[in-house]
């Protein structure tokens, strides 16, 4: 046998091993409520991957841009999906300014955050805050591109 023929036997081979008679899905919920990708609903997995967890903000600031208020209109649908999950949103700020300063700074990111979700009919009861300021660094580094990723607010199911 030439090594064409024996090359193509192999392939055959590889496709018959792999072939079901089950339906292809992708992302659809199944009958145990998880999606084919592994993710259950309404967890903290969902929300991160499907619907966003951060906010982020600009230096010495906690207004929300508008990034952040589209972020917080899908957190407010899915929080409306899953009427019995509560969040908690942690303020967090960068490296520079004084502790008290980015503890300060990083409340009035996850208060914003909080009063722009109760704002759009998210029970104020759901939703805790807390800062970091400065503690909790999510990109480590001097420089401008972790400051951006570190001044935020992370909304997480508790």
């Amino acid at each position: 046998m030439n090594i064409k023929t024996m090359g193509a036997l192999a392939a055959l081979a590889l496709l018959a091993a792999c072939s079901d008679d089950k339906p292809m899905t992708t992302g659809a919920a199944s009958s145990s409520g998880a999606t084919t990708a592994g993710i259950v609903p309404g967890s903290e997995e969902d929300l991160k991957t499907n619907v966003g967890d951060r906010v982020f903000y600009s230096f010495n600031n906690s207004g929300l841009d508008a990034d952040g208020k589209g972020t917080l209109d899908r957190q407010s649908a899915w929080l409306g999906k899953y009427g019995s999950v509560a969040v908690e949103i942690a303020g967090n700020c960068d490296e520079r300014g004084t502790e008290e300063y980015n503890i300060a700074l990083g409340q009035r990111r996850a208060n914003s955050a909080r009063d722009y979700l109760v704002a759009k009919g998210v029970a104020p009861a759901r939703i805790t805050t807390i800062s970091y300021g400065k503690d909790r660094p999510v990109a480590l580094g001097s420089n401008e591109d972790a400051w951006k990723q570190n001044r935020n607010a992370i909304t997480s199911v508790k």
